[in-house]
């Protein structure tokens, strides 16, 4: 794989040097070109020599709210005096630990999360000084999830079961009671996605899990992988075995070291068991898995731009049809499930579809993991019921916000889904959410009250995710808003022009009205620019990267007029005297 031999190169030289890049043309038989045409589109390559001391600070939403944009202009500054061209600071997108705000790397193979401007000074004096860092602790222990069947003991119960008989309808008919759904966003019931594969034409076909959790908010697969690897792992052999594959993957993002070497340890004790390899405890049949390590970016996530990076091209999402359940990986037949969705398999095996569909409440169906962030005293991830209100959620789950704060927003999906405000006007609801969870003459909705499963958000006119972000009263919602439009333009593949230019615009449009030097006509373009995009671009990115924008229009229009009302006002007082 010409990702994983250039992942190599990247890590034994720092970068990617011209002679080692012609050996790889000529060891692989790979025109040079083709070499660079992969290196030059992944975020992980460097085609030239990095500084001393490379920083790379996290930028968006939860950081961003801690105050990324100062911490990146006081470390310039600081490196810029320490060691000049020697040390370079710059943003850089999520990297999936917005509970520990604000996130940064130094020399890419060091995150630190949490850490106070005067220590991370210190980190980027010792890296340039010493060239070696310390390397920050992560815990790695259980939790005592309900989705560890074994209780950080890993047993392998529910594939051995399964093993027992083989009986394929039997596993199939308890995910289909179960209601599970896929975790990652689009929700597409798992059963059929595996039976979908099962049943595909061709003798050769793959499992893989996508690893690639990048939107900002979300950081529980980060937790899961780092402290139950062992349960995707099964879920992947049994996948496997269901559908008829005998290879599978598990494709993480190259942000996640530590997480990665806790998967790597986990398939080392996997294969000790037999539970991978030729001869899966016994039976006869084959799973071989082993993990691929991503070379960036947030439209890896996109299943299609994920397949295409492990086949050694840009990642770049495919036309759908035809889609992987069919034409997947090498064109064969794929499921592809994030990491939360087959770790959610064994449990189910073991203790019944029933036992995980009737744990969600206000009558939805099952558990799931979210990830919260932002102004909140508690955040993290936590296991939870879907359905469980907002209020349930913020205020128990996650402690509240702090001591004199009122919630102001939530973002119920990361920057996908735009932002809901505390108080939901009936005027800006869609007809079917008012008249089915409003009473008659009721004008406004607590967002509190709010229940979080899919089929309520959507009728809120948003959408569910696993990344929670809250918002307090001090926000200016523009700004946040532009933060998340940001984070898409930096993140778009390019290889569609609506997304392309329509997102570079949608910032330019916000910017305008921020600087105040927008009016009211101009606003119009963004529901014009909106529609475009979600019509015409290739991939989700595109189609919802101007939701958060949308919403701050919808929802918070007051605070948007009082930037035009101030360059109106600026602009009458021109005229007034004559200017």
């Amino acid at each position: 794989m010409i990702v994983q031999e250039l992942r190599e190169i990247q890590e034994r030289c720092g970068w990617l040097p011209g002679e080692e890049l012609r050996a790889l043309a000529q060891r692989t038989n790979v025109p040079l070109h083709r070499l660079h045409e992969v290196a030059s589109f992944y975020p992980l390559y460097r085609l030239s020599p990095p500084p001393t001391v490379d920083v790379r600070v996290c930028r968006d939403m939860a950081c961003h709210l801690k105050g990324a944009e100062r911490l990146i202009d006081n470390l310039s500054a600081y490196g810029e005096e320490l060691g000049g061209t020697e040390i370079k600071v710059c943003g850089v997108s999520c990297l999936g630990q917005c509970d520990q705000p604000v996130a940064v790397t130094i020399n890419d193979h060091h995150v630190y999360r949490g850490l106070n401007e005067d220590v991370l000074k210190q980190w980027i004096s010792i890296a340039y000084t010493r060239g070696t860092l310390p390397h920050q602790h992560v815990k790695n222990t259980p939790l005592g999830w309900q989705i560890d069947p074994y209780a950080g003991k890993p047993q392998w119960e529910a594939l051995k079961g399964f093993l027992k008989d083989q009986n394929v309808e039997t596993l199939l008919k308890k995910l289909e009671v179960s209601g599970l759904k896929g975790m990652g966003g689009a929700g597409f019931p798992t059963f059929r996605k595996w039976s979908a594969v099962r049943g595909a034409f061709g003798n050769e076909k793959f499992v893989v899990c996508n690893a690639d959790e990048s939107e900002p908010g979300t950081f529980k697969d980060r937790e899961l992988m780092r402290r139950t690897p062992w349960l995707v792992i099964e879920g992947m052999v049994l996948a496997g075995l269901v559908v008829g594959a005998n290879r599978g993957w598990i494709y993480i993002r190259h942000e996640y070291p530590d997480e990665t070497v806790a998967l790597e340890a986990a398939l080392k004790e996997a294969r000790a068991a037999g539970v991978i390899g030729s001869n899966v405890l016994g039976s006869g049949k084959a799973f071989e898995l082993e993990v691929f390590v991503s070379p960036g970016g947030y439209i890896q996530g996109e299943e299609s731009a994920l397949l295409e990076a492990m086949e050694d091209r840009r990642g770049e999402p495919r036309n759908k049809p035809p889609f992987p359940v069919f034409n997947g990986l090498y064109n064969k037949p794929t499921v592809i499930n994030n990491v939360e969705t087959l770790s959610w398999v064994p449990s189910i095996l073991l203790r019944g579809g029933e036992w995980y569909r009737d744990k969600g409440v206000n009558g939805a169906t099952g558990l799931r993991f979210v990830s919260i962030s932002g102004d909140i005293v508690k955040p993290g991830v936590y296991e939870v019921p879907f359905g469980q209100t907002v209020r349930d959620l913020v205020m128990n789950t996650a402690g509240g916000l702090h001591p004199g704060r009122k919630l102001k927003a939530v973002a119920p999906s990361g920057p996908s889904g735009g932002f809901l405000p505390a108080t939901l006007l009936a005027a800006n609801l869609p007809p079917k959410f008012v008249s089915e969870k409003m009473k008659a003459g009721q004008t406004s909705y607590d967002l509190l009250d709010l229940p979080l499963d899919s089929s309520t958000l959507g009728m809120a006119g948003s959408m569910l995710g696993a990344a929670i972000i809250i918002y307090d009263d001090r926000r200016d919602m523009l700004e946040q808003a532009l933060n998340c439009v940001q984070f898409f333009r930096n993140e778009s593949c390019g290889k569609c022009v609506p997304c392309r230019t329509g997102s570079q615009k949608m910032v330019d449009l916000i910017e305008e009205v921020r600087t105040r030097k927008s009016h009211p006509g101009r606003l119009t373009l963004i529901g014009e620019l909106s529609e475009t995009m979600l019509i015409a671009s290739i991939c989700g990115l595109g189609q919802v990267a101007s939701n958060p924008i949308a919403s701050v229009l919808k929802h918070f229009k007051a605070e948007v007029d009082q930037y035009v009302a101030a360059e109106e006002m600026k602009t009458m007082a021109a005229i007034n005297l004559g200017i």
